[in-house]
């Protein structure tokens, strides 16, 4: 996907995961796509979040409670980010894959 507004990219995430089936997720990545967070859906109303970058983390959340943590990881991964990249994941197999970095 292409680059999004860090401002509307929380509510955007929100709303794709909502349409998403379990093993699919997304993976929010800086400009340089040296840092970022991996949001994957275990089930239909669980997250597993994680972070790679300022800190190594892992972590499971309620769907709907996500929108407080996400701003949270947001601010600590990409804090000076204006611009994110987006992509939309099929499943666990795809978080290891490299990505072309600038």
């Amino acid at each position: 996907m292409a680059l999004h507004n860090i401002e509307s990219v929380r509510k955007r995430i929100v709303n794709l995961l909502k349409k998403l089936t379990p093993p699919q997720g997304v993976e929010v990545l800086s400009y340089k796509r040296n840092r970022g967070i991996v949001l994957l859906l275990q089930d239909k109303d669980t997250v597993r979040c994680r972070e790679r970058g300022n800190l190594e983390q892992e972590f499971c959340v309620g769907l709907y409670e996500l929108e407080k943590p996400l701003k949270i990881m947001l601010k600590r991964e990409l804090p000076r980010s204006r611009k994110v990249r987006l992509y939309q994941l099929a499943g666990r197999h795809e978080l290891d894959l490299e990505r072309k970095q600038l």
